[in-house]
C-alpha cells in the first residue's frame, strides 16, 4: 500500500509582464496556493490553485482552509484506490472548486508516477503536442492591435481577444483594428467574460458578421447563471458560442448539453474541481456531440502542466488556451510542460514531470509566504 503521509500548503505570487483585464477584472500578478502532497514511501505530488473571487469566489484564505478540512479525509488512504479518493475530495467540503482541483492535480501527478507514466498517456495518450493560443487583453483598439501583432511575430496564430468591458460599438472598434492590423490569416475567438446580455450580444455578433470579421467563436457572452439567455444567443447567430462560466460542474454541462444552449464548452479545471469531474464534463459533451476547449486561470505552469495534459488526453478537446505561464515574468516550476512559441510538448517522465525536490527546495526557500 503506498498511503498518504501528508498535505501541505505554500503560497507563490509572481508578477505578470503587463496587466492582464477583462471585462471582470484586471490581474497584475499570478497569485496561487500551492498543494504539496507525501506519501509514506516518499513520493510526492503538486498541484496549483489561483483564487478568482469574480469567477469561482475562491480567496487565498479560503483555498487554504479548504485544502485543510479535504487532507483530513484524504490522510491515511491508500493512493491505489482512486475512486475512494475522488470521492473523499469531492464529499469533503461544498463548493470550493479550485482548492479540490489543486488536490485533485497533486493526486493525479501521484497516480500517473505510481504507473510509471506521463500523466498526458495515463489519461489517454491522445497527443503529445499541442498549440495554445495567446490572449489579448482590454485596451484600447491601438494597444489590441499592438499587442496582437505584437504575439504573432511571436509565432502565435490563434488570438483570443478579451471583450465586454465597455460598449458593444468599442468592442466592435477592437475587432476591426486588430483584423486591419493582422489580416485574414489569424484565427481570432472572443471572449466577453459574460459583458453582454442577450439580445446586445445577438446584435454585436451580427454586426461582426455583417462585416466579414470572420471570429472563430464567442466565448460566455451572457452572464453566467443566464442560460437561457445563453440558449438565446446560440440560437439568433451564426457565429458558434461556447460557454465557459456557465458550466462549472457535470451537472451544468448537461443542463447546457440537453437545451442545445451553447456549440462548444470550455473546461477549466479551476471550475470543474480537478481533473476527475472535467473527465466527466468532456464525456457527457462528446456524447452529445459537442467539441470542448480547455482553458485556464491566470495560473503558473505548475496548474497548466495539469490542464494541458487533460486536454492533450482527449479527443474530443479541441482548442486549448495555456497562455498564461507567458505571461509571466519569471518561470518558478522546473520540469513540467514546455513551451516553444505556441507549441506545448510534455515530458517522458511519470506523472506531471516536475523535479519535486528542486521545486520543493523553492517553494520552502520564500517562493512561500
Amino acid at each position: 500500500m503506498t498511503k498518504i503521509q501528508a498535505i501541505t500548503t505554500y503560497r507563490t505570487a509572481v508578477p505578470l509582464t503587463k496587466p492582464f483585464k477583462t471585462a471582470l477584472r484586471t490581474v497584475t500578478q499570478a497569485e496561487s496556493v500551492v498543494v504539496h502532497i507525501l506519501t509514506e514511501d516518499g513520493q510526492r505530488g503538486f498541484g496549483e490553485a489561483p483564487p478568482t473571487h469574480v469567477i469561482t469566489g475562491d480567496s487565498l484564505e479560503s483555498i487554504e482552509f479548504a485544502v485543510g478540512l479535504i487532507a483530513n479525509q484524504l490522510i491515511g488512504q491508500d493512493i491505489r484506490r482512486r475512486e475512494v479518493l475522488f470521492e473523499k475530495l469531492q464529499k469533503a467540503i461544498v463548493g470550493n472548486t479550485s482548492a479540490k482541483a489543486a488536490v485533485d492535480m497533486a493526486l493525479h501527478d501521484l497516480i500517473a508516477q505510481q504507473a510509471g507514466m506521463p500523466l498526458v498517456d495515463f489519461l489517454g495518450g491522445y497527443r503529445h503536442e499541442i498549440e495554445t493560443d495567446f490572449t489579448v487583453s482590454v485596451n484600447s483598439p491601438e494597444e489590441m492591435a499592438e499587442d496582437a501583432a505584437s504575439y504573432i511575430e511571436n509565432g502565435f496564430d490563434v488570438l483570443k481577444i478579451k471583450v465586454g468591458i465597455d460598449t458593444i460599438d468599442q468592442d466592435i472598434n477592437r475587432i476591426r483594428a486588430i483584423r486591419d492590423k493582422v489580416g485574414y490569416g489569424i484565427l481570432l475567438r472572443l471572449d466577453a467574460n459574460q459583458g453582454w446580455e442577450p439580445k446586445a450580444a445577438v446584435r454585436a455578433i451580427g454586426l461582426m458578421e455583417d462585416a466579414g470579421l470572420e471570429i472563430e467563436l464567442i466565448e460566455q457572452p451572457v452572464p453566467a447563471k443566464d442560460i437561457d439567455g445563453l440558449k438565446y444567443v446560440t440560437d439568433h447567430t451564426i457565429t458558434p458560442i461556447m460557454a465557459d462560466e456557465s458550466i462549472f460542474s457535470p451537472q451544468d454541462a448537461v443542463r447546457v448539453l440537453q437545451l442545445r444552449a451553447a456549440d462548444l464548452i470550455n473546461i477549466k479545471l479551476m471550475k470543474a474541481g480537478g481533473i476527475h469531474q472535467a473527465l466527466k464534463i468532456n464525456a457527457l459533451a462528446e456524447a452529445h456531440g459537442v467539441k470542448c476547449m480547455t482553458g485556464s486561470m491566470i495560473e503558473t505552469k505548475l496548474g497548466v502542466s495539469a490542464a494541458a495534459h487533460f486536454a492533450a488526453s482527449q479527443p474530443n478537446i479541441t482548442r486549448f488556451d495555456f497562455d498564461p505561464p507567458l505571461m509571466l515574468k519569471k518561470d518558478l516550476l522546473p520540469g513540467g510542460i514546455q513551451y516553444s512559441g505556441n507549441k506545448i510538448r510534455f515530458s517522458e517522465k511519470p506523472g506531471l514531470g516536475i523535479e519535486s525536490e528542486q521545486f520543493l527546495q523553492r517553494l520552502m526557500g520564500g517562493m512561500s509566504r
